[in-house]
């Protein structure tokens, strides 16, 4: 039986998420959504995953937006604001 290989993880602005920047990928069977809501201090329910927006990274190998050049960018990495209204959603959904 051949060894599945754990999906490689990205770290942006405190965030994780598959190599394929989303935060829930059935291409690599990850899911990334329990910790990144446990890190912001909620319950895990499902709730549609997060994707991060175009990145590069720095000089020092950190993801920054493309859109404003920042590391700590809160326009494009307020992953707990987004948090929060993908949990909204889930629960108008009936999502628990």
């Amino acid at each position: 039986m051949a060894d599945v290989a754990a999906p490689t993880t990205i770290e942006i602005n405190d965030a994780i998420f598959c190599q394929h920047f989303k935060e829930v990928c059935g291409e690599c069977d990850y899911d990334g959504r329990e910790d990144n809501d446990g890190f912001y201090g909620f319950d895990h329910i499902d709730r549609d995953g997060l994707e991060a927006p175009p990145v590069t990274t720095n000089k020092d190998g950190v993801y920054q937006c493309k859109k404003h050049g920042s590391t700590e960018c809160n326009q494009c990495f307020g992953w707990k604001k987004q948090i929060t209204r993908a949990r909204t959603a889930a629960k108008k959904a009936g999502r628990k």
